[in-house]
């Protein structure tokens, strides 16, 4: 450059056009990519649940997968889930305020009570063991299948101390088409006794 040639304001505050070095990928991140095919290719190959299944020579034509077959109801699960609040996971309810169903003669007796009693609740007065218990037992009806209720059912006839007959889907089935529309709860054991 010479003396007479002045250089630009704006050129001076430029800097070079930058260039790409010759830096290699670093070692290490090379060693942990080799390192997570190596284990992701072995995670595959030692999980047989993982491959995709391979057709037999000898099976015939492939067949359509079949449909899910329904899950049988959970008569415990339902219980501790619906029930256990106010009964209590042995069934022995609460003095006074929830009766106990562990030894009941409503749950030792006729099914179809119990399956009334499950369908609208009961808002009243009861006597159980001896005792007098006035409250309200919310409706399972509307909430639950025929098949879920037999299945509670079931559980509380069968366990928490009682000894009776398990009760399956056609007796809630007929309880439910004997009450009809009717959606107003049992007016206490008196209304019970009387439909039996």
């Amino acid at each position: 450059m010479s003396k007479n040639e002045q250089i630009d304001p704006a050129h001076a505050r430029e800097h070079a056009e930058p260039v790409e070095q010759g830096n290699p990928v670093p070692w290490l991140l090379g060693l942990v990519a080799a390192c997570l095919c190596v284990w992701g290719v072995s995670y595959f190959l030692l999980n047989p649940d993982l491959q995709p299944a391979k057709a037999s020579p000898t099976a015939g034509p492939v067949s359509a997968p079949q449909a899910p077959q329904p899950v049988a109801a959970d008569g415990a699960q339902i219980f501790a889930s619906r029930c256990a609040a106010c009964h209590q996971l042995t069934g022995l309810g609460l003095a006074g305020v929830f009766p106990p169903l562990a030894g009941s003669e409503w749950v030792n007796g006729d099914a179809a009570t119990v399956a009334r009693i499950l369908l609208l609740g009961i808002n009243g007065t009861i006597s159980v063991k001896g005792a007098t218990y006035n409250g309200t037992m919310p409706p399972f009806g509307h909430q639950l299948t025929d098949a879920e209720i037999a299945a509670v059912a079931s559980y509380i006839r069968t366990n928490l101390g009682n000894k009776s007959s398990a009760m399956t889907a056609d007796v809630v089935k007929a309880a439910r088409e004997k009450l009809g529309t009717r959606a107003k709860p049992w007016a206490g054991g008196a209304e019970l006794q009387a439909q039996r």
